[in-house]
């Protein structure tokens, strides 16, 4: 039998049990769909991390309190929840006056709520200087960001994160030069922030409330030590030499001589987006993998249908071979089937993954207003096409060889 008569024969059979096929690719359109979904959004969720954290600059270098063992982004201490007090005024200070070093910035963080009228919102405020917005990227939608003068004058301002504007102020409420109460301390709002999502260290910058580091630290926080000092690099140098600088600097001003005994630890932007990178990664493939189980399911799902197709045709397994078919005829005509039935539910489950996908694009994008991508991996595509066509061969292959080695002279006889 030729392959075009099998192609015939397979695509006869299917048609006729339009039912049955279509209950046997669900499993095989569910899989593929998922694999289609899980790696699509992780994909779009990858960009949209490592967008934000790509928006501080790659040549900046963050330096936190307390040492670490393994030179990785979190102290012992701090994941302990101990407060580190190793940074301060004076390290800021001598980091300035390094030529490898464009500008320093500081923060001293805290939390409580935030108060307007009747409405609250529980916030992260936090204390920086004047320069914090430049090196940081922080744009400012509405209002501006407070100055120089404001941070030596103890001025009570404050930029506020836009989602936490509008959770205050009502969407249609302009909040410039009105003032919210933190932690019983009035303070004038004069800027809110772009919409910004969360932060290098899960801070959400849209719920956030940006102060003068004197009046944090003098009255809201009562502390004169800082929670992370954020340092540019020169662009005269490379970004490996400022990290050594700022390294030699901090250790020399705190007295250290064995690096082991570090009270700090540095790393660099770079070095956080190849970690969230690894990170957002690995944790795609784990979702797909998981997602992958359900095509095993849908496979043996068409293995037992073939199976039962298999008993079903017996007497025609045995009529075809009277007639001069082959075993390798009985065993390509219903691998075909098989592989039919799984390369249409694997195109079934691309479209229907596509749809999803694209829905949760204009929702996330249009109607939440976040700054989320569209991410459609060809990759995933073939992996799914690849994978479905697989499932069917692998799961059909055992059916196929059971109609091939059924004797014509019993499979006749049976009833």
């Amino acid at each position: 039998m030729r392959l075009k008569d099998s192609i015939i024969s397979a695509k006869a059979t299917l048609k006729h049990g339009k039912t049955r096929s279509l209950l046997t690719m669900l499993g095989i359109v569910i899989g593929i769909s998922s694999v289609i979904i899980l790696m699509s959004i992780g994909a779009s969720a990858q960009a949209y991390i490592l967008g934000q954290v790509q928006g501080l600059g790659s040549n900046l270098i963050i330096v936190i309190p307390g040492g670490s063992t393994n030179g990785k982004f979190s102290s012992p201490a701090a994941s302990q929840g101990i407060i580190v007090k190793s940074l301060v005024q004076q390290d800021v200070n001598a980091l300035s006056r390094d030529p490898s070093i464009a500008a320093v910035t500081e923060e001293s963080r805290g939390q409580g709520t935030a108060v307007f009228g009747d409405n609250s919102e529980t916030v992260t405020y936090d204390g920086v200087p004047a320069n914090f917005f430049n090196i940081t990227n922080l744009g400012v939608a509405k209002g501006y960001a407070f100055t120089d003068n404001d941070v030596q004058a103890f001025n009570h301002v404050a930029v506020i994160g836009s989602a936490l504007a509008t959770t205050l102020f009502g969407a249609n409420s302009d909040p410039i030069g009105q003032f919210i109460r933190v932690q019983n301390v009035d303070l004038r709002v004069v800027g809110v922030l772009n919409q910004k999502g969360t932060g290098t260290f899960g801070i959400d910058e849209d719920n956030l409330v940006l102060v003068p580091i004197t009046v944090a630290q003098e009255q809201l926080l009562g502390t004169n030590y800082f929670n992370d000092i954020e340092v540019e690099a020169n662009n005269d140098y490379t970004i490996d030499f400022a990290q050594s600088r700022v390294e030699s600097i901090l250790e020399n001003d705190h007295g250290i001589t064995n690096p082991n005994k570090d009270d700090f630890t540095i790393e660099t932007q770079q070095a956080i987006l190849s970690l969230l990178g690894n990170i957002t990664s690995a944790l795609t493939i784990f979702l797909a993998a998981i997602a992958s189980i359900s095509l095993v399911v849908g496979g043996i799902g068409i293995m037992n249908i073939m199976l039962v197709s298999v008993i079903e045709r017996t007497r025609e397994i045995g009529l075809r071979k009277a007639v001069g078919a082959t075993d390798r005829d009985i065993l390509q005509q219903f691998l075909i089937e098989s592989v039919a039935l799984t390369f249409i539910g694997g195109v079934i489950g691309i479209a229907i993954g596509g749809l999803f996908v694209t829905a949760a694009y204009l929702v996330i994008a249009k109607v939440l207003a976040v700054a989320w991508t569209f991410e459609f991996p060809i990759s995933a595509v073939l992996i799914a096409v690849g994978v479905s066509s697989l499932t069917g061969i692998v799961f059909g292959i055992y059916p196929a060889r059971q109609a091939a080695q059924k004797s014509p002279i019993e499979a006749l006889r049976y009833e």
